[in-house]
Order: C-alpha cells, then sequence, then structure tokens
C-alpha cells in the first residue's frame, strides 16, 4: 500500500532531481517519511542533497546484486531541519549495473522484488531516474506505483514526453504489471511568464493531456535559485525560505499527500 513514485524523463534537463528534491522536503514538512533513490549514474542527488560521493558498496547497485541482505544503504538529508528524509545513493557504478539487468533473469523487476522482500516503511518512496528510456527506469516502472512526468515547455521537450507515453503502454503490457502504475501528471518546469510560447504550451497541456484522462498539474518557474540551492545542497525551502517558488510544489506535494492519506486509510480497513 506504500506509494512508490517513479520521476521519469527521456529528455536530459527536465528537472527531474529538482523535483524529486523537493517533494521529498514538502512532504517531509508534512510529517511523512520520504526515501529518495537515485537510479542516476550521473548521482544528481547527492549535489542536490548536500552529499559526499559514496563508494559502490553504499549506492542503489549494492542493493540490485544477488547477495542483498536487506541493509539498505540509507542516508539521512538535511539532518539539521529533518529527518523524514533519506537517500539510497547513485553513481557511476550504476552504468555497469544497467549492463547487468539486461542479462538478469529478473532485471526489469529486480528492485522491486527488493522492496517486496526487504520493504522499507516510509510513506513514499521516489525513484529519480536517468534522462534515458533503458533498463534502470524500466526497473523503476515495474517497482513504481505511480508515476509522474516533469517536461520543459519547449517542443523536442513535449514530443519526447510522447514517445516516454508510447513507452510506458507499451512496458506496462510487455511486463504485465498488475495493477499498472498510475500517471499522476505531467509536471511543467522551467516556466518563463515572459516567453510567448512557454505560455501557449502552458496553455495547451491540460487539454492535450486531458483526452488522455493524464493531469497537468501547475508549472515549476524559471529561477537561478534553484540552481544556487542544489549547489549548496539543499532544498530551495532552506537555501531561500522566503523564495516565491517553493510555493510551485504545494500542488503536487498535496496531491501525493492525499495519496498517501487514502493509502493508509485502505491499508487501516484492511488489517
Amino acid at each position: 500500500m506504500q506509494v512508490r513514485l517513479a520521476v521519469i524523463s527521456n529528455a536530459g534537463g527536465s528537472g527531474k532531481t529538482t523535483l524529486s528534491v523537493h517533494l521529498a522536503y514538502e512532504l517531509a514538512k508534512r510529517s511523512l517519511s520520504v526515501a529518495l533513490m537515485d537510479l542516476d549514474p550521473q548521482g544528481s542527488l547527492t549535489l542536490f542533497c548536500g552529499l559526499s560521493p559514496p563508494e559502490p558498496e553504499h549506492t542503489l547497485s549494492a542493493v540490485l546484486q544477488d547477495n542483498f541482505d536487506g541493509s539498505w544503504p540509507l542516508t539521512p538529508c538535511w539532518t539539521e531541519h529533518t529527518d523524514k528524509v533519506v537517500i539510497c545513493q547513485g553513481g557511476m557504478v550504476l552504468t555497469q549495473t544497467a549492463d547487468e539487468l539486461v542479462l538478469h533473469k529478473r532485471g526489469a523487476y529486480l528492485l522491486g522484488d527488493c522492496l517486496t522482500d526487504y520493504p522499507l516503511e516510509h510513506d513514499l518512496i521516489i525513484f529519480d531516474c536517468p534522462a534515458t528510456l533503458g533498463p534502470l527506469p524500466l526497473m523503476a516502472l515495474a517497482a513504481c506505483t505511480h508515476i509522474v512526468i516533469p517536461v520543459q515547455l519547449e517542443p523536442k521537450s513535449i514530443q519526447g514526453a510522447a514517445h516516454l507515453l508510447e513507452w510506458y503502454y507499451y512496458h506496462c503490457k510487455h511486463l504485465r504489471l498488475k495493477p499498472t502504475p498510475e500517471i499522476i501528471g505531467f509536471v511543467p518546469n522551467q516556466y518563463d511568464s515572459r516567453r510567448a510560447t512557454h505560455r501557449q504550451m502552458l496553455a495547451a497541456l491540460p487539454s492535450q493531456l486531458e483526452q488522455m484522462n493524464i493531469r497537468a498539474f501547475g508549472a515549476i518557474r524559471d529561477s537561478a535559485e534553484f540552481v544556487n540551492a542544489s549547489g549548496q545542497g539543499l532544498p530551495l525551502h532552506i537555501h531561500r525560505p522566503s523564495h516565491p517558488a517553493k510555493s510551485d510544489f504545494k500542488e503536487i506535494a498535496s496531491y501525493l499527500a492525499n495519496l498517501i492519506g487514502n493509502q493508509n486509510k485502505t491499508r487501516g480497513k484492511k488489517s
């Protein structure tokens, strides 16, 4: 009954890690526990969370080995501000792991198997995926319960998202995922209201997605402060508490909080 959210985009620079970090902190502020999992060989979450690069045995790669014993390598984040967020770090070692997944008999299901055999108690798990549609995002697809797709308001990014949806529908069927992970919505990122193209694409997005019964969340504005905050290893809420952009995450955070609440109610009835 746990909510496992895959943040997936096949476009680089779409804001996956920014979204993952700020959702984690927003939900931590609401007293919900969050585990961030970095599936990206670039290890962006390590930078965004202000942590040192890990040794291979302290990354998600160690979890995906056949000898994994359930000792999740989780590191607390932003401990001066919250005790609700931990991270399972990524890194370049995941490049080799991705190659091994292709040959593994349970490759696509491996992360889901680990979470079934050695469950985490967090209210929310966030999978921060690389900007590909390769073995690592496929593993996240098979392990998640829900998906969110960050997009830039640029034709190339929107076109890439269309390919992502094709990938999603094909692999949900091919992997026989039941229940099928739900796409909770698209999140427009790096929105600049001064740009006519951004305004037009933002206005058109809800009606385009409505045909597929997919939600469009409010846009995350473009701001250099996100770069500055990530350089300090902090979410914007801590780095610049008065900055208005931090409120851009409240809509999707509230949606997830309600989703977690509904899941917990269902779990309570069953127990």
